[in-house]
Formats: C-alpha cells, sequence, structure tokens
C-alpha cells in the first residue's frame, strides 16, 4: 500500500501573488479526493517533527531567526522567500510528513510514501532560507532515518528542475547520503555543476547531471537512467528519497525542461524498479516545486499511479 500524508494546514504558509502559494495544496487535495474512489491508497495526518531532528540540520541561530520573523507578523527572508505568522508551524508539519512518512516504509506498514507538503525544501541550507524554501524536508527526513533506524546508506533523487543547493551542501561531506540532481543548467541557484562531487569523506557521494533547456526528453531520460545507475554503483541504499519537484514540466511558468506529464510516471518507474532490487521497494516520495497548478495536480496523480504500481508489486 501507499501511504499518502498531506493537509489542508498547508495552506496556511500564505504568501500573496507568489508562485509558491496555498492554491498548489488545494489542487492537490483536489486531485486525492477526485482518485481515491479509483486508487488505492492510504490518507494520513501527517504531525509535526520535533525540533530535536530539525536541529540535526539546520542551526539554532536560524530558527530562532525564522521564529521570530512569524512570530512578527511575516516578511520576507530573503528576495525569493516569505513567511507569514503560520509559517514555522506549517513547516515543521512538512517536514514532519516526511519523517512520518519513513516510519511507516521502514517499519513495514506502507510499501512506499508520498508527502504532498508545503513549503518545499530542497534549496533551504543550514543557515538560513532560501528560493521559497524554509526547512529542508528531505534532508531531516534523511537525519531522522539515520537517528531512529540506524541507516547508514540513504540515496536523495531530486529531479526538480532547480538544482538542491541546499540538500548537496547539508550533505557534501558526508559519505552516507548519496545525493543525485538532474536539473536544467544554467538557471538558479546557479550550482549542480558535475565537477561538484563531494568532498572529504562524502568525495563521490554527490552527483549532479545538468541539462541546458530545450535538451530533448529522450537525452533527459538517457541522463537520468545513467544517473540512477552510477548512484547505486556507489551506494546500495537502504531507503530511497526522493526531491520530487513537477516544475521540469513543459508548461511551468518558472522552470520547464520541457517534460509531458506522463514523464513523472516513468521517472517514478525507473526510481521504484531500482529501490525494489536494492531496498525492498523503500521510497519516500516529497513535493519541491511546480507552479503550474492543473500540470502540478496532474503530473502528481501520475507520480502517484506509479508508486501505487509499485506498491503493488
Amino acid at each position: 500500500m501507499t501511504s499518502v500524508f498531506t493537509s489542508e494546514r498547508f495552506e496556511d504558509h500564505l504568501t500573496g501573488t507568489h508562485p509558491e502559494n496555498p492554491i498548489r495544496i488545494s489542487v492537490l487535495l483536489d486531485m486525492l479526493r477526485r482518485k481515491h474512489e479509483a486508487s488505492h491508497f492510504l490518507s494520513e495526518i501527517p504531525t509535526p517533527v520535533s525540533e530535536e531532528f530539525v536541529l540535526k540540520v539546520h542551526e539554532a541561530d536560524y530558527l530562532k531567526e525564522l521564529k521570530r520573523t512569524c512570530r512578527d507578523g511575516g516578511g520576507r527572508l530573503d528576495p525569493d522567500t516569505v513567511a507569514s505568522p503560520e509559517s514555522y508551524s506549517t513547516a515543521l508539519l512538512a517536514a514532519g510528513a516526511a519523517c512520518n512518512a519513513v516510519d511507516r516504509v521502514i517499519s513495514g506498514e506502507a510499501a512506499n510514501a508520498l508527502c504532498l507538503i508545503r513549503p518545499p525544501g530542497h534549496h533551504a541550507v543550514s543557515e538560513h532560507a532560501m528560493g521559497f524554501c524554509l526547512l529542508n524536508n528531505v534532508a531531516i527526513a534523511a537525519r531522522y532515518a539515520q537517528a531512529q533506524f540506524d541507516l547508514s546508506r540513504i540515496m536523495i533523487i531530486d529531479w526538480d528542475v532547480h538544482h538542491g543547493n541546499g540538500t548537496q551542501d547539508i550533505f557534501f561531506e558526508d559519505e552516507t547520503v548519496m545525493f543525485c540532481s538532474i536539473h536544467r543548467h544554467p538557471f538558479y541557484p546557479g550550482t549542480g555543476t558535475e565537477s561538484e562531487t563531494g568532498t572529504g569523506r562524502g568525495l563521490g557521494t554527490t552527483l549532479n547531471v545538468p541539462l541546458p533547456f530545450g535538451t530533448p526528453r529522450e537525452t533527459y531520460f538517457e541522463r537520468f537512467r545513467g544517473m540512477v545507475e552510477r548512484a547505486v554503483s556507489k551506494s546500495k541504499p537502504e531507503l530511497v528519497l526522493i526531491s520530487a519537484g513537477f516544475d521540469a514540466h513543459v508548461d511551468d511558468p518558472v522552470g520547464s525542461l520541457g517534460l509531458e506529464t506522463e514523464d513523472f510516471q516513468e521517472l517514478t518507474k525507473i526510481v521504484t524498479a531500482m529501490a525494489a532490487t536494492e531496498c525492498d521497494g523503500r521510497v519516500v516520495s516529497l513535493l519541491e516545486g511546480g507552479y503550474q497548478p492543473q500540470a502540478l495536480a496532474e503530473s502528481v496523480a501520475v507520480h502517484l499511479d506509479g508508486l501505487i504500481a509499485a506498491s503493488a508489486q
């Protein structure tokens, strides 16, 4: 069974006319309500993460600053990132959903899981917010899995159109987490070249596949499959986490790498097939970007279809 963690409370992170806004969750909740009649998945209610686990990723001074900003009514944390009064509690819930999903999948109660959450996380670094992101949800989930289940080999696959600079930075010197990203380049945030491969004990555990705008879809999939194969050869994962951004969609107004809706099901198949071989299918997927509401809902729907199909095997 596939567990899906989401909540109307993710609409409480208010951003005005910002592209990362509550409509992103509302269209996904509508999609789930329609889909639940015909699909087999378990709807789950998330709970907030303890700050104990947030502090394994983020600096205490940053959390104090973020809480103070929210308590004072919100405001801009950087030119791209907005906070409102409920943003910190919403971010704790988003990271909590990711940790709840890890619990379900590692315990065997679910074959895999999908977290439809906001604010997104993969640009957030240890010491500050960045690029629409407040807390790095996927990094917190990885640290949670290590602390609670003593995992030593975790793989993060990031297919958002933007490079997951925050996640890379957090694990750049860490040999226990394999970070792989396929993304548009040159593009925001400017990182993610092939030469960025980790350092120290983490050398070789960062794998970037930068692609220029206009890359043919066939080439995209060839490079994606190659990335996954190379990553598996370096790290036999016990758990796979996906930073699932849908802004590589052809209709996305913020990014786009020309992918069609059905391509996200194929990406899901590639990852779940690898996970079935390497780690008993343990996959937890977390929503990152995707800013055209209809394209987002349709792409997430086929991604969920792929997870459900994998859970039934």
